[in-house]
């Protein structure tokens, strides 16, 4: 256990050391520029002293990871959930390397963003409180728990989203919990195995949204050119050359996410406003 350690503390000062060689500040110097150079440097390099796992991943994997991240204007930070930086096992090349996952919350922020939608909305649907949803015709019809803290403790039986162009064009999905479930054993070996350690058992509901919003705007949503690249380059490792490989899920590899407050829906009214406001909490562009 101890030469393990040893080895994540040296890893951590070769990953540090790696970002300040003169070719790669020359990249992050034309990739990021400015102070953002530094400012991104400073992010990743937090990012990956607190996940001892990521910091034995190929340094060139982190990197290029991250890099997605800084070109979609999200942050690395756990606390804001916009996108993760995962180890997997690579089998093939005999090591660890970092993959990039958007989170749930990544896609609103490129949704806000592209400036199409009225309405965004993700929520999980408790028991008791669905009365029907008629997939035919897209309607829901719910009474939710007024309670906050009953509400939070009832048990999930399914997941909603939908969203409206400010055209008034609007869509709506629903799928049970056994559904999310059943999607999740299909994608995630590690989950359907029950290792413990994969995002979906950590964070179960926020994988859900993910997946909600995923499906319903990648079939039926106006893609902007992020979030067109925020889809493709979704639990990719990121080649130097720009391509991406999907490493198999079997290998994931996840440290607990941090704990924040849970958020049983995400709701975007008056796109404009919420830009501008999400734009003042970006972290990249409030320095």
């Amino acid at each position: 256990m101890e030469a393990k350690n040893s080895l994540v503390k040296s890893q951590k000062q070769t990953f540090s050391a790696f970002l300040g060689t003169d070719a790669m500040k020359k990249k992050i110097n034309e990739m990021v520029g400015g102070e953002k150079g530094q400012q991104f440097i400073t992010a990743i390099i937090s990012a990956v002293s607190t996940n001892p796992q990521l910091a034995e991943c190929d340094n060139s994997t982190i990197l290029s990871a991250a890099l997605v991240g800084q070109a979609l204007n999200l942050s690395p930070s756990p606390q804001l959930g916009q996108y993760y930086m995962v180890p997997f096992n690579d089998s093939k090349r005999g090591c660890k390397v970092a993959q990039f996952q958007i989170g749930y919350k990544g896609y609103i922020q490129l949704a806000i963003r592209s400036g199409y939608y009225k309405k965004l909305n993700v929520l999980a649907i408790k028991e008791g409180e669905l009365i029907k949803y008629d997939a035919l015709n897209e309607d829901i019809e719910v009474k939710l728990i007024e309670d906050e803290e009953e509400r939070e403790k009832a048990q999930t039986i399914g997941y909603y989203a939908m969203f409206e162009y400010l055209n008034g064009f609007r869509k709506t999905l629903y799928w049970t919990k056994k559904h999310m479930e059943a999607h999740a054993e299909k994608y995630s070996m590690g989950y359907k195995a029950h290792k413990g350690y994969t995002f979906w058992e950590k964070d179960f509901d926020g994988m859900a949204y993910k997946t909600m919003l995923r499906q319903l705007i990648s079939k039926w949503g106006i893609m902007s050119v992020d979030m067109q690249k925020a889809m493709e380059s979704d639990m990719a490792e990121i080649k130097e050359d720009g391509t991406y490989e999907y490493v198999d899920n079997d290998y994931e590899i996840t440290e607990p996410i941090q704990e924040e407050p849970q958020q049983s829906q995400e709701v975007v009214n008056d796109t404009k406003e919420q830009s501008k406001s999400t734009d003042e909490e970006d972290p990249f562009l409030q320095k």
